[in-house]
């Protein structure tokens, strides 16, 4: 299969070999400490927390109430709407409460409380296990999203509104996101390299569903392991090619990604689907697996704990919903010097104030760090290092001043929404400035504009609609 794809694939794009994308940064990977640490289960603890906001779309609506005994894959959360997916019990137990708790994107959000039964073998009942190959691509659809499957890489996007192009696209490749570029993080090369069958299953069921016939995994060249228990279990029947990629950041961002493995560039404002690709975490793509191999819904996902303020590195499947406070006392706590805990890496991770924010679908790492490099912050001396940076051709150094100033509008002209908050310029600059939180802040505030203009369009229309 390796050789029917390269002799498509290298006459347009080259050798299949060290493939990477023009700028992007070379932040130290500190992924000594758990790449070679086998994935292991950590305890079940007394209590999980389980939002109902773990995706991106509409939050889960909560279906149960205090005092309500669950076992473990009940629906707790019913989906709002197709982009969202409902929540499952992680653990067998008694819900203790359904209350404000904090939340590892920041704030407080609606959560429900589960106290873990003691006596319980917190062993799922047997489900119904359905037969992929007999469903339509609509019911795969329905069951990945009934699982409650998310993108695990980060977002959350809900995996199911993957499973299907967008109207007027066609999709040509299947692209498996093993990349893992964010420092200390290693839970998806564990899953390549533990469970490499479990992703050629999920990408067989995607392949089918997407009705496409080449896929491509893309591995940083610095997993060689990955790399080759990837090519050694290829199914015979299948067009897979391994695509050792450019060690840089952000190799795993979805448009880096495809540039890196097809050269083609996703147009702005447009989807990968646009580019003829559908891209999707290769630790997503074992969760869809595990859907069709057990019944199971997301109730758990490998987590990598890691960074010189924790002291025992690890790589452990945590349900859903444990608290952060909770995995650090199972990895032997914090180091004196520790200051810092991010959910996530030190490029995009979320620095998280409590930690008794729980572990989401989405939260690959937590990373605990002994410094927290904050310098002064001095005004912009037009090094051009963030242009040099910016992976998506940019303009960080002129957007930054607009964003002190408040010009949204003016940032918004330079493509401000083309930015991916990866972190480059933040990373590159002499001067400290907090670049990329401050394009986060302005695509918030851009969002929350053009949804109050739709509002008073939608006033507008009511009150004409009224006149008439």
């Amino acid at each position: 299969m390796f050789g029917a794809l390269s002799s498509w694939f290298e006459p347009l794009f080259g050798p299949l070999s060290g493939r990477g994308f023009r700028h992007g940064v070379h932040p130290p990977a500190h992924k000594e400490a758990s790449a070679h640490l086998p994935i292991r289960r950590m305890p079940f603890p007394e209590r999980v927390v389980l939002p109902l906001s773990q995706h991106a779309g509409a939050p889960a609506r909560c279906l149960v109430e205090p005092g309500q005994r669950v076992e473990r894959g009940d629906r707790i959360g019913e989906a709002q709407g197709y982009v969202s997916v409902p929540i499952h019990a992680s653990v067998t137990g008694e819900v203790e409460e359904v209350a404000m708790w904090p939340h590892p994107s920041g704030g407080h959000r609606e959560a429900v409380v589960i106290r873990t039964d003691p006596r319980s073998a917190q062993i799922p009942r047997p489900r119904l296990v359905p037969r992929w190959d007999g469903l339509t691509a609509d019911e795969v659809r329905s069951a990945v999203q009934g699982a409650g499957v998310v993108g695990l890489g980060g977002a959350a996007f809900p995996t199911h509104v993957k499973l299907k192009a967008p109207e007027g696209a066609h999709i040509e490749l299947l692209l498996v996101n093993g990349a893992e570029c964010e420092p200390y993080l290693t839970s998806d090369h564990r899953v390549m390299v533990e469970h490499p069958e479990r992703v050629h299953f999920g990408i067989r069921i995607m392949m089918q569903c997407l009705d496409v016939g080449r896929t491509i995994i893309g591995v940083e060249q610095n997993k060689p392991d990955a790399v080759a228990r990837l090519r050694a279990t290829i199914p015979a029947d299948l067009d897979i090619t391994v695509l050792p990629l450019e060690v840089k950041y952000p190799q795993g961002a979805e448009k880096m990604l495809i540039k890196a493995a097809t050269g083609r560039e996703v147009p702005s404002g447009k989807l990968p689907a646009h580019a003829g690709t559908v891209v999707q975490n290769v630790g997503s793509i074992a969760a869809i697996a595990e859907v069709f191999e057990t019944g199971h819904p997301l109730i758990e996902r490998i987590v990598t704990v890691s960074g010189p303020g924790v002291r025992e590195p690890a790589n452990l499947i945590v349900p859903v919903g444990t608290r952060a406070r909770d995995v650090l006392a199972f990895c032997g706590g914090l180091t004196e010097d520790a200051t810092e805990v991010l959910f996530g890496g030190p490029m995009m991770g979320a620095p998280q104030p409590d930690l008794d924010a729980p572990v989401l679908k989405g939260t690959s790492g937590i990373v605990v760090l002994t410094e927290t490099n904050l310098r002064p912050v001095h005004p912009c001396i037009s090094c051009g290092h963030c242009l040099d940076a910016c992976p998506v051709f940019l303009n960080p150094a002129t957007l930054g001043k607009l964003a002190q100033a408040g010009r949204y509008e003016e940032m918004t002209e330079l493509h401000l929404m083309d930015c991916m908050v990866c972190g480059s310029c933040s990373y590159v600059c002499p001067s400290s400035i907090p670049l990329s939180q401050m394009f986060a802040l302005a695509k918030g505030a851009v969002r929350r504009e053009a949804e109050r203009a739709r509002e008073r369009a939608q006033e507008q229309e009511s009150a004409e609609e009224v006149a008439a």
